[in-house]
């Protein structure tokens, strides 16, 4: 495989229907490089990293405690989900471990660890703020 191709494997959602990618499709649904299943995605959603997770961009994930953990919903819709983006999740994406996915009220799909649904805050600017962490009192950085 050339890098081209690893490239654009370790990068789409959908890489399992791409022919040439190393791992992909298997029965057990494994990628060789990442090793565990997450349906069709390549790696777990986010990352461990300064102690909290991150989304691939690096920039900080978090939770909010009016979600209800395990209940496969979020209660951050329209202007709030405008200040704190969902955690997206492709529809071929596919729940695994502590991974799951939950139903927005718009029909989109969010990743949620350990059944709490995964957001961005808006106004970090860069990999590695944390600046979402303790506003209102109900917003967290979410940790691993």
């Amino acid at each position: 495989m050339n890098r081209k191709t690893l490239f654009f494997c370790s990068l789409a959602p959908i890489a399992a229907l791409v022919a040439g990618c190393a791992g992909y499709g298997s029965a057990s649904g494994t990628s060789s490089s990442a090793g565990s299943s997450y349906g069709t995605h390549a790696a777990a959603p986010a990352k461990a990293a300064d102690g909290v997770l991150a989304g691939a961009n690096g920039m900080t994930l978090y939770v909010f405690d009016r979600d209800a953990a395990g209940s496969g919903k979020s209660v951050c819709n329209g202007p709030c989900a405008a200040n704190w983006p969902p955690l997206a999740a492709a529809a071929a994406d596919a729940a695994s471990g502590d991974w799951s996915v939950v139903t927005r009220d718009d029909g989109t799909r969010q990743w949620a660890y350990k059944g709490r649904p995964l957001y961005y805050w808006a106004k970090d600017a860069k990999p590695g703020d944390k600046t979402g962490d303790g506003v209102n009192g109900v917003w967290h950085a979410a940790t691993p």
